[in-house]
């Protein structure tokens, strides 16, 4: 099966193009009006974060139950996952740090090429992310991304070799 890749929202020199509409909207992330690519792997900070979906499953198998609308971070959604870290509970989302992050390299995520490279894919339709129009890692690797994101998690207390190797920024994988 071949999915999707992003070329629906790529312009001819393989750049994301702007959706009708798009503008930054520092206030509101994720939001129609903001075309900054988005991190779906972001910590949950108060400012320019979301909240997009739910961690479910199990701590072998963890999958991720995506919201209808991403919603913003405030101290009364993180304080939704007591006893346990909001990381355990949800994931997050804002705008990508680029080269502020341990992942990028200076033109793309690392984190999202091993991920593809090395895990298998969980589900064999695209999930049902609002994310994706803006999502880096859809921009960068398409629908394998997307097929592996519901497994996705930040906390992670029994990690497989290969996830161990996805999540560590000192592991880098040679294209395949």
């Amino acid at each position: 099966m071949t999915l999707p890749r992003p070329g629906s929202n790529m312009d001819p020199g393989g750049k994301p193009k702007a959706v009708p509409g798009d503008a930054v909207d520092n206030q509101n992330p994720g939001s129609p009006m903001d075309a900054r690519p988005l991190c779906p792997s972001a910590p949950p900070k108060k400012t320019d974060t979301v909240v997009f979906g739910v961690v479910g499953g199990t701590a072998d198998e963890p999958r991720l139950a995506y919201l209808k609308d991403p919603q913003p971070v405030t101290d009364e959604v993180l304080a939704l996952s007591k006893p346990v870290k909001p990381t355990e509970v949800f994931r997050f989302a804002a705008p990508c740090a680029g080269s502020g992050c341990q992942h990028f390299d200076g033109n793309e995520c690392r984190l999202v090429k091993k991920t593809v490279q090395l895990l298998p894919a969980v589900v064999d339709r695209l999930p049902p992310c609002r994310l994706r129009p803006r999502c880096r890692w859809w921009r960068q690797e398409g629908g394998a991304a997307c097929t592996r994101c519901p497994m996705v998690v930040t906390e992670n207390y029994q990690p497989s070799e290969q996830q161990r190797q996805v999540a560590d920024p000192a592991v880098i994988k040679r294209e395949v």
